[in-house]
């Protein structure tokens, strides 16, 4: 079946609230966060103490507080494109300021974070990096410092404020969610290939499961795609900065998401719309579609109406029907074909199902389990259909914890719970290949090929 289609593309810049950033264009190229070897502040106030093992970096005029930070870079090959630091304001009172510090780099890299006091400080004499301006309590700031961090090697940032009324900042003794990081975007472009395709849904909340993904993500291209439940509990403003942002936000300016229905426990989900604006298509609606090499990819809502002739639904079935791309794809949040335990199969999905299979679509990923399940080809009702079918995936293990299986359904090929990971994909003329990538100590994975319809 021909398949045509008035293509259709948003794609969005980070949105941060920090006074000299630019976000990287290099989308394609690998990126690594690092976390700083040392830190700590000195206090005139308290001139031979040293604040190495505190949970808080202060900056301030009176009494006067520097900060010092240190990364060592490693595995960058092809030199820097882009170098962000990203520090995160401390959740009390007092920690925000009309002033968020000058940034400077400096030539003494071989102090200690526990040996360093007021009256042996290192001196901060290399070049401005930057400035942030009023800082409020509990949120991220970013400065490039491209300039400075140009490839492999240990760089020291002074941190400085000009005003009585300083800001406290998280030290990477407060935990791996809110500790300073250097996000390095490495300059080398990959050869020309075919798309990569790659994600998961159920993902960011207070633990570390996140973090673990994320990191994976920074060596894998492409393009990525969420399966709902991005934020935990409640999709609210303050989750996406203190859970999602730190993590796989670092990913967000190549990020096309779909929601779930945590995101939608804040009234109209506004907290997701809010927080990937034009990435998450037209606000408040949820679907919309976009193109990748030969693939057309639509992402749409399972927290709406999906019914036949529902708006989505309709809406679906004329954006199938204008593609001129010979494979499809789709992803959303409930899963129509699942084995778990704690979710049901959403049988309200069926219509979207139903409709991509009558326009000969070739994959759905889905999620809302929190697991890793992979279906053979099917047609809408579950039977097992290799002419026409639709290959299924259950991608829930973005980060959040890990649900059980309960009854195993038909044509269920592979799952695995309990390993957080990624789904890959890469996008050939008229196939794909899928990996399951595992977090970083785990060894369970899965892969193959099938080709397009």
């Amino acid at each position: 079946m021909s398949r045509r289609r008035a293509p259709i593309a948003v794609l969005s810049t980070v949105i941060v609230t920090a006074a000299t950033l630019t976000a990287s264009t290099a989308a394609h190229a690998a990126t690594t966060t690092f976390t700083p070897t040392a830190d700590t502040y000195v206090d005139n106030g308290s001139t031979g103490t040293n604040f190495g093992t505190s949970g808080q970096l202060g900056i301030d005029n009176s009494p006067v507080k520097r900060t010092f930070l240190k990364f060592t870079v490693s595995g960058i090959s092809g030199g820097v494109s882009n170098a962000k630091l990203r520090i995160h304001t401390d959740d009390v009172s007092g920690a925000e300021s009309p002033n968020g510090g000058t940034f400077r780099a400096m030539s003494n890299v071989s102090w200690t974070e526990t040996a360093v006091t007021w009256n042996n400080q290192p001196a901060i004499d290399g070049a401005t990096l930057g400035s942030i301006g009023s800082v409020v309590r509990n949120a991220w700031y970013e400065v490039d410092v491209s300039s400075y961090v140009t490839g492999n090697g240990t760089y020291s940032i002074g941190i400085t404020s000009s005003s009585s009324d300083g800001a406290d900042y998280d030290s990477r003794e407060s935990g791996s969610t809110t500790a300073p990081q250097l996000v390095v975007t490495d300059g080398t472009t990959p050869p020309p290939g075919d798309p990569v395709w790659v994600g998961a849904g159920d993902i960011a909340d207070s633990g570390s499961g996140d973090t673990a993904t994320a990191a994976l993500l920074d060596n894998i291209q492409g393009t990525v795609w969420t399966t709902g439940d991005n934020v935990y509990t409640n999709g609210t403003a303050s989750e996406f900065a203190n859970y999602y942002e730190p993590t796989w936000g670092r990913h967000k300016a190549r990020t096309k998401p779909s929601p779930g229905n945590h995101d939608y426990n804040t009234s109209g989900a506004t907290g997701y719309y809010n927080y990937f604006g034009a990435q998450a298509g037209p606000s408040g609606r949820g679907y919309y579609s976009y193109d990748l090499g030969n693939w057309h990819i639509v992402s749409l809502n399972s927290n709406i109406s999906m019914s036949a002739g529902s708006a989505q639904e309709q809406w679906l079935r004329q954006d199938l029907a204008a593609s001129t791309k010979p494979c499809t794809a789709a992803y959303w949040h409930h899963p129509l074909f699942t084995s778990g335990a704690n979710h049901a199969p959403s049988t309200a999905t069926r219509p979207l199902f139903q409709a991509l299979y009558d326009y000969n679509a070739d994959v759905v990923v889905t999620g809302h389990n929190h697991q890793y399940e992979r279906f053979a080809p099917q047609n809408p009702s579950g039977a097992l259909d290799n002419s026409r079918g639709i290959r299924s995936f259950v991608a829930g293990m973005g980060g959040a914890g890990a649900y059980g299986f309960g009854t195993i359904r038909p044509n269920s090929e592979a799952r695995n719970t309990g390993t957080r990971g990624v789904l890959k994909l890469t996008l050939h003329s008229n196939s794909f290949d899928w990996q399951f990538v595992p977090e970083a100590g785990k060894t369970y994975t899965d892969s193959g090929t099938t080709n397009c319809h």
